[in-house]
């Protein structure tokens, strides 16, 4: 395709990060208008995500139209051996959209996409998004020093706020970066004039994580996404708008359940304690507000709390993660002081880990919804002989299958082998058996406790359905009947009159026509690792990294 057959009209997909209506529904009536009408007015509906439903997985599927056993990300992190890398793009080992389209002579602009660092060599302009460190390499060369330069202050993080940033401080650099990401889409579209662009906003999911139960906070992020959403439109005016999300999010009135407790508790998980200082991600907010009850109560000299615990429990109430509250207390040189402190027995089970040489099968990240087998041939120690891992793969399926939560409720509606959900070239580097969590109901963690299950962390999880709607010239209202997250990309290559990749999974939605699948070119890179120390940091906040 020449400069001069370009299209006439433009794609633009915006991203919105856990989008549902769950979320709309729980919104007053007047916010998110834009959003709202997108979906109204043009063919709208549930958009069944993936498994497993979590951003570093499900937006890569997105921009490429394969399953994880094609791209090959399952979570935030790649694993060699026992140890472990946060992904990056070269992790993903498929063509994004914005690079099959720049081999049609189309180009594209991408604003704040997750799992886009470092970028690869398109048509068009990129500013990384989510896994990117905090000024990373963008397409092309020197391009955020331009965007800046234009725009002024553009950041990937909110945590780029100060360390003692009070809850408002916070909500309102969700609301800043917000429109950075609006501004510098625009200026870049107006810059690139591209056929295609895509932004997407994480502030939506994440709001849910930092402040589950403020509903303020909630409405002014998701305002300020619509608006940027409605400048935008207006201001370009494309022929064809995807509102699109990865996944749902909604509460959830089932429990935390701990698979590694209950396959130490069966013989399948070694546990060592031999650590200084205890996982933060274990002392939850719920736990640092309890009274101590096991005899170390008195460690202050008195019977009521300490000054310790007090700061404790003040930094859990205005919202500071454990992770961030570890943080903190070790910059301040503290943490050794909170130990005193915080009751023994927490302190014990936050301090015991997986041993993962010296066990049969665990838990390595509960992102990836799922149990790894140690196998011997495949892993560093692995102990597993390969004639015996069928058979302890149908027993360890066979235990989760039976596992019931305290009410009596299976605790996972599927526990199937790998290669039942996943199709491709990197389904072994998925974990040995992928869990389910029944209606998503439950809360996995792969951290080791007392017991298997416990109160959840957080009254907020993500749900298998997210939403999709595409607006624009000649699109009726309408619904779709079983639209899936792999189905974006081919789409969005029909908007342009442009077969699928005989590659993807997915299928072209109406109201495009889908043509034969054609063979686009293969992807050829080398995977390589990327400063991971400030999303390190940002994914402990969360609660990606326990």
């Amino acid at each position: 395709m020449t400069e001069s057959n370009r299209p006439d009209g433009r794609t633009l997909v915006f991203g919105v990060d856990a989008l549902c209506e769950g979320v709309l529904s729980r919104l007053p009536p007047g916010t998110a208008p834009t959003m709202r009408s997108l979906i109204a007015e043009g063919t709208s509906g549930p958009l069944e995500s993936q498994l497993p439903p979590w951003t570093p997985s499900a937006w890569p599927s997105i921009y490429t139209g394969v399953n994880p056993g094609k791209h090959g990300v399952y979570g935030f992190l790649r694993f060699t051996g026992y140890d472990w890398d946060v992904v990056n793009a070269t992790d993903v080992r498929e063509h994004a959209l914005w690079e099959l389209l720049s081999e049609q002579g189309l180009r594209s602009v991408v604003v704040n996409v997750p799992v886009t660092h470092p970028p690869a060599t398109f048509d068009g302009a990129l500013i990384p998004g989510y896994t990117a460190p905090s000024d990373p390499d963008c397409h092309p060369e020197g391009l955020l020093d331009t965007v800046r330069e234009e725009i002024g202050e553009y950041r990937l993080y909110n945590r780029q706020l100060s360390e003692g940033a009070t809850r408002d401080e916070r909500v309102n650099g969700y609301e800043t970066v917000t429109a950075q990401r609006g501004d510098a889409f625009r200026f870049l579209i107006e810059r690139e004039d591209p056929d295609f662009g895509f932004i997407q906003f994480q502030q939506s999911d994440t709001v849910f994580h930092e402040f589950p139960e403020d509903a303020d906070a909630t409405e002014r992020v998701y305002a300020a996404i619509d608006a940027e959403i409605e400048e935008t439109i207006e201001a370009v005016d494309p022929e064809t708008v995807v509102l699109v999300s990865d996944h749902g999010i909604g509460p959830y009135d089932g429990y935390e359940v701990r698979p590694n407790s209950l396959l130490r508790d069966r013989g399948y998980v070694e546990t060592s304690t031999e650590t200084e200082l205890p996982s933060w991600s274990e002392l939850s907010k719920r736990e640092i507000r309890a009274d101590p009850s096991d005899g170390d109560a008195d460690a202050s000299g008195g019977g009521g709390p300490s000054a310790a615990e007090r700061v404790l429990s003040s930094m859990a109430a205005v919202g500071l993660t454990s992770q961030r509250i570890g943080t903190a207390l070790r910059r301040l040189r503290l943490d050794g002081v909170v130990l005193k402190v915080v009751p023994s027995g927490m302190v014990k089970a936050a301090s015991e880990h997986v041993d993962f040489a010296g066990s049969t099968a665990y838990m390595r990240d509960r992102i990836e919804l799922g149990v790894r087998i140690n196998l011997a041939g495949r892993e560093p120690d692995g102990i597993v002989d390969p004639d015996e891992y069928e058979a302890v793969r149908s027993e360890l399926i066979d235990l989760l299958t039976s596992l019931r939560t305290p009410d009596g409720t299976p605790a996972f509606e599927n526990v199937v082998r790998r290669e039942e959900v996943f199709e491709g070239p990197y389904v072994d580097e998925a974990p040995d058996i992928v869990v389910v969590p029944t209606t998503f109901d439950q809360y996995l963690t792969a951290s080791v406790r007392e017991e298997t299950f416990g109160s959840p962390r957080e009254p907020w999880n993500h749900k298998l359905h997210g939403t999709l709607a595409i607006a624009g010239d000649g699109i009726d209202a309408g619904e779709f009947d079983d639209a899936h997250l792999l189905d974006v990309a081919p789409t969005v290559l029909a908007s342009f009159g442009l077969p699928p990749s005989d590659r993807m999974d997915g299928e072209v939605l109406a109201p495009f026509d889908a043509g034969p699948p054609d063979a686009y070119p293969e992807y050829q890179g080398a995977t390589t690792s990327t400063d991971d120390a400030a999303i390190e940091d940002r994914l402990a906040d969360l609660g990606y990294l326990e």
